[in-house]
């Protein structure tokens, strides 16, 4: 087995750091500000809002979005996570597996009705497979926002990570619409590159019957700008209206399940497998 160490993962280390015994408060999660891993975290954003470019995420669209990497069932994809080695994050020890089935269960207490949603949860960080092919973390992992436009506010760490990127201050790209028509659609913008994309392009790639609203769940779960922060409304048309309640309500799952209480695995494989049988089954094409 190939252990690789992808450096600091923010949504890892930020959503959140986790301590044995520790019970977090919400307002305490994403923290951004201070904490033993801040000076990590802010140059894995300096080098993502550096290199996130137009031509950047529309060169790893023509590199990715193929799926012709490899092929292999989604348990095994899932399981293959346990390889990308956070070995600077001291607050989460655990495989990335875990987490995972942490959201699953979370989901599927609250939501025992809904087999779709429970996968979505499982599969949600799938799309981090990248990093076994030697992509940057910056390019898998963290936060995602538009490219071809102007960068809002309340991306994390605006301020002082965008000043070398040349988009920043192109006049085609810098403005509040940049290259697109208003209230175009989501599904017309251009996102940074990372795992919600590569994933999502996965399951359209290989026919998968999640619906609507999981697919978009998989897709913009990292978009915080937008799901959080109420930005880039003036892009969103009446679908990504209506489903963005379904992305916030998945959120609460992927933020606040991370527990130092780790779920049987083994235990759990056998009713999941049967999700992946019925929506995406067999061996994919990644």
């Amino acid at each position: 087995m190939r252990v690789i160490s992808i450096g600091p993962d923010p949504s890892l280390a930020y959503r959140p750091n986790l301590e044995k015994n520790e019970h977090k408060e919400k307002e305490e999660y994403r923290n951004f500000e201070t904490g033993s891993l801040i000076d990590r975290v802010f140059s894995t954003y300096k080098l993502m809002h550096t290199n996130q470019t137009l031509d950047f995420v529309k060169h790893k669209h023509s590199e990715w979005t193929s799926c012709n990497h490899a092929q292999m069932g989604m348990m095994d994809a899932i399981m293959s996570l346990d390889q990308l080695v956070d070995e600077s994050d001291p607050d989460v020890d655990f495989p990335n597996s875990f987490h995972a089935f942490q959201t699953a269960e979370g989901i599927r207490q609250a939501h025992p009705d809904k087999d779709w949603f429970q996968l979505v949860g499982l599969i949600h960080d799938v799309g981090k497979i990248m990093a076994l092919w030697d992509e940057p973390q910056w390019a898998v992992v963290g936060d995602t926002f538009p490219v071809g436009c102007k960068h809002q506010n309340s991306i994390v760490f605006r301020d002082n990570t965008f000043l070398d990127n040349p988009d920043d201050k192109n006049p085609s790209y810098n403005t509040e619409y940049g290259i697109y028509e208003p209230n175009c659609g989501l599904n017309n913008v251009l996102m940074s590159w990372g795992h919600d994309e590569y994933l999502y392009r996965v399951m359209k790639f290989n026919n998968c019957s999640i619906p609507e609203e999981g697919l978009y769940m998989i897709r913009f779960h990292s978009f915080y700008p937008w799901h959080s922060h109420g930005d880039y409304m003036h892009l969103c048309n009446d679908k990504d209206l209506r489903t963005r309640p379904w992305v916030q309500e998945f959120n609460k799952f992927d933020l606040y399940t991370k527990t130092t209480d780790l779920p049987d695995v083994d235990k759990l494989k056998p009713y999941y497998q049967s999700l992946i049988d019925k929506y995406c089954p067999g061996i994919l094409k990644w």
